[in-house]
């Protein structure tokens, strides 16, 4: 049997039902039509999955049945439709791409350090940053009094991964550096107004803006990336890898990305992989930071008792390290706390059937569009 869903117009679908507070919308209908229920989005058919056990058992237990990701007109503009996290495609060589790109952003996370007593290299391009934005904070605090913090965590949290992808640390008013902040703050703005022509095809013909705004913003920043790709191979030293970009050519001269595999790595591939790697921090890392201020800001109480138990674990001669993490369990507690109440990424990005499943006694189509509602997950009762 099919999952159980509402009714919806001719090729809109129940599009009008999720105009506004999409998470909450599908929340509310999942209370009537259970934790498996089938929407319309235009003319795609989309399964939504609520409750936990019905997520971890289609995630976790039967995950290979659900690790697609559906074939959305947008997406074969992002990486050039070779996106680690957005492509359809995960077959062998998607496998093989994801397994270097996880290897290579482990190794210079957990890489130490050569110049400074942090732990691992990570941690110090972290330390610079945290270091520059109390700084800043402080200053304009006694200048303005009051300030967007964002416009300052968002160059931070840039200069970080650019540190980790491409070995090198920016000035905060370098205007390389605030031109690929604005790319990142577009894609993430025209991302977020979703994309009618995934839904309903026919649109995919018919002028749009914001389409050709997406496909423009998606050129330049693979235009950036290959530009510090190449300059990095000019200077390639295997001897020497210095981030994430040298350890992919490193690789792509091995002629192979595995040791069981023959499959390639190309140049263009590279840059795939940096976009990715970019993107999936970039955005949601400086939301993540946004959202911890504000809670500490809206409750000083808690604020109070993070400083608190810095003050007793750490004291006030040195910044907090990663090392300290397992001694700081009142200030874990916090971030993961903010994690869950605020859900600031409400749903996961859409996951695809591999193939024909069944999942709590419903038959599930191969192919099939699937939302996953964290939101629910984080706020049930």
């Amino acid at each position: 049997k099919s999952p159980p869903g509402p009714w919806g117009y001719p090729i809109l679908g129940n599009v009008l039902e999720l105009r506004k507070d999409t998470h909450l919308a599908l929340t509310k209908l999942s209370q009537k039509y259970g934790d498996v229920m089938e929407i319309r989005i235009g003319m795609r058919r989309v399964l939504v999955l609520s409750g936990l056990e019905t997520i971890k058992q289609a995630l976790v237990k039967q995950g290979e049945d659900f690790m697609g990701r559906p074939d959305l007109h947008s997406s074969q503009y992002i990486s050039n439709g070779q996106s680690l996290a957005f492509s359809p495609d995960s077959g062998e060589v998607w496998k093989a791409r994801r397994k270097l790109a996880q290897s290579a952003l482990k190794t210079f996370s957990i890489a130490p350090s050569p110049t400074s007593s942090s732990m691992c290299l990570l941690e110090e391009h972290v330390s610079k940053e945290a270091e520059y934005l109390i700084n800043k904070f402080l200053q304009l605090m006694e200048e303005e009094k009051s300030f967007d913090l964002n416009q300052y965590l968002v160059v931070s949290v840039a200069n970080v991964i650019c540190a980790m992808c491409f070995g090198k640390r920016y000035e905060h008013n370098d205007q390389e550096l605030l031109s690929l902040v604005n790319l990142g703050n577009e894609f993430g703005d025209v991302a977020a107004s979703g994309h009618p022509a995934d839904f309903i095809p026919l649109l995919r013909y018919l002028p749009n803006r914001a389409m050709e705004l997406f496909k423009d913003i998606n050129r330049r920043f693979n235009a950036f990336v290959q530009k510090i790709v190449q300059e990095h191979y000019t200077s390639f030293d295997k001897e020497h890898i210095r981030d994430i970009t040298d350890s992919l050519i490193g690789h792509c001269q091995e002629k192979t990305v595995g040791e069981d595999t023959n499959v390639q790595l190309s140049n263009e591939k590279i840059i795939n992989i940096v976009n990715d790697l970019f993107g999936a921090g970039f955005d949601t890392v400086t939301t993540a930071l946004s959202w911890s201020l504000m809670y500490v800001a809206l409750y000083p109480n808690i604020q109070k008792k993070i400083q608190e138990e810095l003050d007793q674990t750490i004291g006030r001669e040195r910044r907090p390290r990663l090392s300290d993490r397992g001694t700081l369990p009142y200030t874990e507690a916090f971030i993961l706390e903010m994690f869950r109440h605020s859900s600031f990424l409400p749903f996961t990005i859409p996951h695809s059937t591999t193939k024909a499943t069944v999942l709590n006694g419903y038959y599930i189509p191969k192919d099939t569009c699937v939302f996953i509602n964290q939101w629910q997950v984080n706020h049930d009762e």
